[in-house]
This record gives structure tokens, sequence and C-alpha cells, in this order.
């Protein structure tokens, strides 16, 4: 079984079911699955053949969901790309992933005369129209309407026999040096993390699922999108978060999940308009991406009498191995225990398990991770090493078999020979009523080597670093301690909301460098 494949047949037996609503307007798993089948018909009648490349740069739509299962259903690789990335980070991706089409918004258009002569194995633009005038209306030869395609495909195109490792997706991971690498998962990859995800979290045809993280990430491609579709669960499409619209969708449609990262609840945790009438349907929150504070987890739970199953999960693992079980207790500040299927493990340097509770580096294996990186023999070999992928994460599981994430391996900050974690030292300050958000970074000294800096958003005008500094002095050993407190406005997040340390980082190394 495949995730097309699975589209099919719920199609078949349960054809009038609402697969997702998106502006108001509900679309049939029938409906969905004809327009899959004429996008796939579509590519083959542009050329494409099994194995071929092709990119995504769209936001939450349903466009992107028929293009997506009809690349698939035609053997079709998909790169899916952030639509916001920099015109040479895109370029970077479309080359190094050999994209012979795009999939992209109109807004791309005025961009493929520059872009289309740096690429020349791209022989494909096809655009998703914003305004239905301009459909079709394109001077360029090598741009095509999206909507033109599905208007004149055939839904009855033949089947491409589709091997479970075949590569469905190449998710490029933003990576914290170099270029971007690109992680080739397979039919296999995808299908299985999802019915696992959907049979961990008991997800059913009676569930209406929240879709507001962005579809270009794989936290939302396979939580919010894949494993609600084999469950035969309506999506609720949002086009980008707004805390808004989250409740009024949830109240209006009778949401049963929401899935986000930890930004996201807080925003809707300090959300002035936010009602917990309007989430009284939600039987489960789901979040991942990054570790969410415990503070926000307990305060957001107490404010909306709903429970946060925190998970984790990563590009290169399709990408869920953890989540905080349903069925035996839940332990906040914990990632949970192993999905069904994945095994996660704590090794050391040496690739040796660690005894319970110490700290080490978090690996992985199952049907879930992937086949490797994109013509990268060498960093492949580096991250799946003996059948385990090594996830750069470090962390410790308690007796119970339950994960913690302690901190990015990269991200540990070493303070006169002690190991801090910067996770330790934000979960501090988000205790206190004051803050909103924290973040934690590493900065030379001449004494220690380095010492905790850390970057606070209040909602306080009034708050004083000193008085941060003499709470943290009261919760955490001395050397664990800030050395500064800097008070910003906002911090730097990517698109799905993640806080970005790398950023601050960068920022500290410009004001450095300065004479």
């Amino acid at each position: 079984m495949n995730l097309p494949s699975s589209l099919k047949k719920t199609a078949e037996t349960n054809a009038d079911k609402t697969a997702y609503i998106f502006m108001d307007q509900l679309v049939t798993y029938k409906e969905l699955d004809t327009a899959v089948s004429k996008f796939a018909d579509g590519l083959k009648k542009l050329g494409l053949k099994k194995g071929d490349h092709m990119a995504l740069l769209l936001g939450n739509s349903p466009q992107f969901i028929i293009a997506l299962y009809g690349a698939m259903r035609a053997g079709v690789t998909t790169i899916p790309v952030n639509p916001i990335y920099t015109p040479e980070e895109i370029r970077y991706i479309l080359d190094n992933g050999d994209v012979k089409a795009v999939v992209a918004l109109d807004l791309f258009v005025p961009y493929v005369d520059k872009i289309d002569a740096l690429l020349p194995k791209v022989e494909h633009y096809i655009i998703c129209e914003t305004d239905p005038a301009k459909v079709g209306k394109y001077a360029h030869p090598k741009l095509k309407s999206f909507s033109q395609i599905l208007a004149e495909s055939s839904p009855f195109v033949e089947e491409v026999p589709l091997s479970e490792e075949d590569t469905a997706v190449i998710l490029y991971t933003s990576g914290t040096t170099g270029k971007p690498k690109g992680a080739m998962l397979t039919h296999k990859n995808l299908y299985s993390n999802a019915s696992d995800i959907g049979s961990y979290l008991k997800m059913s045809a009676d569930d209406r699922v929240i879709t507001a993280l962005p579809m270009f990430h794989v936290f939302c491609l396979s939580v919010a999108v894949n494993a609600p579709l084999i469950s035969g669960a309506t999506l609720l499409i949002l086009p980008k978060f707004s805390p808004k619209e989250v409740f009024r969708v949830a109240k209006q449609y009778k949401a049963t999940i929401f899935a986000g990262v930890p930004t996201m609840y807080n925003y809707l945790f300090q959300y002035e308009g936010g009602d917990p009438k309007d989430f009284a349907t939600l039987r489960l929150c789901i979040s991942g991406g990054a570790s969410m504070p415990v503070a926000l987890l307990k305060n957001f739970e107490k404010k909306f009498n709903v429970l946060i199953s925190e998970g984790y999960g990563l590009s290169e693992a399709s990408p869920v191995t953890c989540f905080n079980p349903l069925d035996r207790p839940r332990k906040p500040g914990s990632i949970g225990a192993n999905i069904v299927h994945v095994e996660n493990k704590v090794v050391d340097e040496l690739g040796n398990e660690v005894p319970v509770g110490e700290v080490g580096e978090l690996v992985v294996r199952g049907p879930n991770v992937m086949k490797g990186y994109y013509k990268m023999p060498e960093e492949t070999a580096a991250a799946i090493r003996n059948g385990w992928l090594h996830t750069g994460d470090m962390a410790r599981m308690d007796e119970d078999g339950y994960f913690y994430i302690v901190d990015r391996k990269k991200d540990m900050v070493i303070v006169g020979g002690f190991n801090v974690y910067p996770r330790e030292v934000e979960e501090v300050l988000y205790d206190h009523p004051d803050v909103v958000e924290a973040a934690a970074v590493g900065i030379p000294d001449p004494n220690q080597g380095e010492v905790v800096k850390v970057y606070v958003v209040s909602k306080n005008k009034n708050l004083t670093e000193q008085a941060l500094l003499d709470y943290c002095k009261e919760r955490l050993a001395k050397y664990k301690v800030p050395k500064e407190i800097e008070f910003l406005d906002e911090l730097p997040k990517n698109t799905t909301g993640k806080i970005l340390r790398r950023s601050l980082k960068e920022q500290l190394q410009k004001q450095s460098a300065r004479p």
C-alpha cells in the first residue's frame, strides 16, 4: 500500500465523505481523488516519467495536495520548497534536485525569465492562478496553467507500478551549516509513518484536523495531511496560521485535532480573543518541531481543557519517532515513547547505549528512516550508521521508556568544562509570569570559554535584566545562570514558528566583528 492507493481506496468506499474544507468550500474524497488522477495524467502528457523530479513552491492549498498525490500516482518524485525562500535558495534546491517541473503560485511568474536562464533542466512551470481571469494567458513557452491541466486531462489514468523503495519525496533540510541536504523519503517511509501516526493517535473518519502548519514542512505533511487522509478524516485547511482563524474554524467545523509547534500554542494562549468554548470539541492537540516549555504546556491545557501530546521527529525519519501515548500517563517535558514499528535509543560517542537517565545522542531506526541524502553518499554514511539514524539531538530516557530532549548537540554551551543545555535555562525563564519567549545561546568568555546569554520577549516593559538574573540565580546552578539578558520585541523564527537560535548566534558574530 502507498499514499495514492490509500486515497483511491477511501474514494471508492466513502466517496461522499468530506476530504477537506478550504476557504469554507467542501470537497469530497471522490472529488479529490478525481483531481489527483487528472493531475497525474497531465504530468504524463507533459512528458514527465517515473523517477523525474517536480518541485512544489506552494503554501497551504488544495493544489498542494492534488499536485503531491498526483505526482506520486504518476511515479514522479516531489520536492516541497518553502515559497518564501530567497531566489538563490530556491535556485540551489531546483538545480541540486534535478527538477524538471515546478508548481507555483502566479506570484512566481515575474521571476521565471530571470530564474529560467539559470535552470536549464526545468522544462515546465505549472502556475496555480489566484485570479481566474488570468488562467492560461502566458507568453513564456514553459508556463502552463494548473487549472487547464486539470480541465484537459482524464481521471482514468493508467496506474504506474510503484515499488515501496521508490523515492516519493525529497525534503531539503535547512541544516545548521553548509548547503541544505535532500532527504530521500520512499513510498514505504511516508506510508508507514502516516499509518503509524494515525494508529497511535487513534485517528478516524470522525476526526476533523486543523491543518495550519505549512504543508511543505514534514511535520504538517505527515501528521496533518497524510495521517488524516489515510484515516478518512477531514482536513480543515488554513492558508496560513492565524489565531483568530484557528478559533473560528475550530468552532464552526467542530475540530477534533490541532497540530502545531510551541510558538503557535504560545500565540493561541496569548490571543485575547481566544475563547475556551471554541475548543470544546478538540480531543487532542499535537506539538512538535521544537521542545515545548513545560509551563506553557500546563497553562495551555488548564485554560483550554485539552490534552497536548508532545512528540518528536525529523525530516530524515518521515518524521515522527516518538509521541506521548494516549493510553498511558503523559509526562510533561517528555517527547513520549516509541511509536509502533519505530525504535529509539540513547548512545554515547562510540554508539553504545547509555544507562537509563544518562544523556547521549538520540538515534532511531524503523521503516520510516530515509534511504539517504540525494547525491550525498558521504553525508548519508555519516548519518546512518549500522542501521541507526543519528539525529544530532541530545536526550535521555527514563525507566518507563519515555525520552526527553535535552538539546541540540550543536547548541550545547560548555561553561568552564560544565555542559549547559539551553533548554534547561529557557524552561526556568518560561516559568516567569512576565516572560513570553526566551532563547539561550553560548557566547565566548575569556575566563570560562563560554557563558550563557539569553534573549527574552516580555509582556512587562518594566521588567529589568537584574530582576530576571536574580530570578535565575534562585533556580539555577551558578554556572548555568545567564551572564547577559537582552530584551527583544520578538525572536527570529522559521516558517513553522520554531525559534532560530542560529540567527541569534549569527547576529552576535556580526556584532563582535564590528570594529
